[in-house]
């Protein structure tokens, strides 16, 4: 069966020692109607684990998500210390940054902090690892990636967690937004006005689908064996499929064993015919009967 693609994929990463609720509401107001999000929820006790496993995790979610949308950009939204675990998933996979669109990073330390609530870097080696400054790779990934950074300040130039100083970028844009505290950012109506201001500047492209025809073309000139020929043997063939769009494929055998087969739009026009030998017959059969599985919805059964 086809399933149509999203336009985008987003990721949302929420904080430490939290759930994904707030964050993933915040995602359902920015998504589009075709856009799917992808909110990984590691809960409270779990993010207390090595973060190198919370990586693993990430990893496993973006081949799942791969392996169902191949050609599908991303946008990624990182809360928090959890916007810290998506760079670093990001520095350590160039080979996937063709695919995002951007990043937005929600009172994000960026450029790492000495102590963040109960949490001190010099204590831990899970503090250590998530305290440490990323403003390398950061400005790194923002040559080629636009990343948003926003913040809080509630006084003090801090929004009550951490200082409006460790989440400003050189590269990308910054924005910090007054009276809002660390917790308030990842439900403010605020934020998403910014998020969706910075999206405007950087709109998903999205290709357009091929015709049906053009598809079905290049997917008969890749049968093993098939030869491009005249379409002179055309009226002599029976419908094989007929889609709902009218377009048909129509096959035909000589007395030599040789198939002949005819791509035909609503019109009757002829828009491709190839032909098989005996060896190659099979394969014929077997790509045939692939194309029917692959579009089983948009052909008409019973005709027979």
């Amino acid at each position: 069966m086809m399933i149509d693609s999203p336009d985008c994929i987003l990721f949302v990463q929420h904080g430490w020692t939290n759930t994904y609720q707030d964050i993933l509401e915040l995602a359902k107001v920015l998504k589009t109607v075709k856009d799917q999000i992808v909110a990984l929820n590691f809960g409270c006790l779990r993010t207390w684990i090595k973060s190198q496993d919370i990586l693993k995790l990430i990893k496993q979610k973006v081949a799942e998500v791969l392996n169902s949308y191949p050609d599908t950009l991303w946008r990624i939204i990182g809360y928090s210390l959890g916007g810290l675990l998506w760079l670093d998933f990001v520095d350590q996979h160039p080979e996937l940054w063709s695919k995002i669109n951007s990043i937005v990073l929600i009172g994000c330390p960026i450029n790492g902090v000495d102590s963040f609530g109960i949490f001190k870097s010099s204590e831990t080696k899970t503090a250590q690892y998530l305290l440490r400054s990323r403003k390398i790779i950061t400005e790194k990934i923002a040559q080629s990636i636009p990343i948003l950074s926003i913040a809080g300040d509630i006084g003090n130039k801090s929004d009550g967690a951490i200082g409006v100083e460790t989440t400003q970028i050189v590269l990308g844009m910054f924005t910090c937004l007054p009276n809002l505290s660390h917790q308030e950012l990842k439900t403010s109506p605020q934020v998403v006005k910014i998020i969706q201001k910075f999206w405007n500047l950087l709109p998903i492209r999205i290709t357009p689908k091929k015709d049906l025809s053009i598809v079905l073309i290049e997917r008969l000139q890749a049968i093993p064996g098939i030869t491009d020929t005249q379409n002179l043997d055309f009226k002599r063939s029976q419908v094989y499929l007929l889609f709902q769009d009218g377009t048909s494929i129509h096959i035909w055998k000589n007395s030599l064993s040789i198939i002949y087969v005819f791509l035909v739009n609503k019109h009757r026009q002829c828009l491709y015919s190839g032909c098989v030998g005996l060896v190659n017959a099979q394969e014929l059969q077997n790509n045939l009967e692939a194309i029917h599985q692959d579009y089983y919805e948009l052909v008409i059964h019973g005709l027979g």
